[in-house]
């Protein structure tokens, strides 16, 4: 039977040479061959997710480096610097938009760092028109108004421009805002720590924490109530919805929702972070300090180790965990908590 089969492939093989250019083709099958098994253990290693930073600690020591003051909103800028910063220079780089293996089969860290730069956006549009502006009518500042469209470019965009080249470019105009901060002498570049641009931006974090756990929670189907136009009998819509909805993630997005949320929750753990510093006074003013810190400790917990080869969708009290349940309650636990911190700083 073996030398039957010895026989058949010996047979194959020589057919291939005696084809035109059949041993170019066996040569660039191996080749191809080569590459995919080599890229197994690279996308591997690209799937680990980078480590996190210290805001606080760090943005000190880079301001001591380049001979500046780390002064108020130096530490926010930093944090977001550093986030889009690692969605770029991790390993494997921003694999997003990648068309080619290893980075094509990695849905897993291209969700983490979908979450991540939607909540980098959201921060650099908080920058824009709230954090250096101190009133409606003050002027824009040009160097963030070149940064933020730069970061809101097409996170799926490979070729001309790439997503990338478009990100680092509006990372060019940050550092430009973010040098003049800890400079004395630029009096244009402000950042003005507020209770009240920070209530605004964390009504945007607030926003998409609560579409993130509506997401998760959805992984083993829900029967939702209709309550859309609840408490204000005058309230309208466009078209006429179901008292009664049925809201399911499809089964092959459970892990791209999930890993989504990372990443969401590993960007706004260090801007809030780098928020305790630069807005400290009014925190401590407002009693709020301890709120924003439980916050903090909510998403840290979303950074776990996940010990599973896979995504788990077991039922909610079913033989199996289901790390979308586990995401969603630390999630929403979060939300809850930026509800009551915005209640805080609403006050007088």
């Amino acid at each position: 039977m073996r030398t039957q089969l010895d026989q058949m492939l010996d047979t194959t093989l020589d057919l291939w040479d005696r084809l035109p250019g059949g041993k170019i083709a066996r040569w660039l099958a191996g080749l191809l061959l080569a590459y995919l098994l080599l890229a197994l253990p690279v996308g591997l290693y690209w799937s680990f997710t980078p480590a996190a930073f210290e805001p606080a600690r760090e943005a000190k020591a880079d301001a001591e480096a380049r001979g500046l003051q780390p002064t108020t909103g130096y530490t926010t800028v930093y944090s977001l610097h550093q986030v889009i910063d690692t969605l770029l220079h991790k390993p494997g780089g921003f694999t997003h938009n990648d068309r080619l293996p290893p980075g094509v089969w990695l849905d897993n860290i291209s969700n983490w760092e979908y979450g991540a730069l939607i909540q980098a956006r959201d921060l650099s549009r908080a920058l824009r028109k709230d954090f250096s502006r101190s009133q409606s009518q003050s002027v824009e500042i040009p160097a963030l108004t070149d940064a933020e469209p730069k970061f809101n470019y097409d996170a799926s965009s490979w070729l001309l421009p790439s997503s990338e080249s478009q990100y680092k470019k509006g990372l060019k105009a940050l550092d430009q805002y973010w040098q003049a901060l800890g400079d004395s002498s630029a009096k244009q570049s402000q950042f003005f720590a507020r209770a009240d641009n920070l209530n605004n931006w964390l009504g945007d974090v607030q926003t998409r924490l609560g579409s993130l756990s509506q997401r998760l929670s959805a992984s083993v189907g829900q029967k939702r109530l209709n309550t859309d136009l609840a408490g204000d009998p005058a309230a309208s819509q466009s078209t006429a919805t179901g008292a009664e909805t049925e809201v399911k993630t499809p089964w092959l997005e459970i892990d791209d929702v999930f890993y989504e949320a990372r990443g969401s929750a590993w960007a706004i753990l260090h801007f809030l972070k780098a928020i305790e510093t630069d807005f400290g006074p009014v925190l401590d003013k407002k009693n709020a300090r301890v709120s924003l810190r439980q916050i903090i400790r909510e998403l840290e917990a979303t950074q776990d180790t996940v010990w599973s080869p896979v995504i788990l969708n077991g039922g909610g009290f079913g033989v199996f965990a289901n790390h979308s349940l586990v995401m969603a309650n630390y999630i929403s636990r979060a939300n809850a908590a930026i509800i009551d911190l915005r209640e805080l700083l609403n006050r007088g």
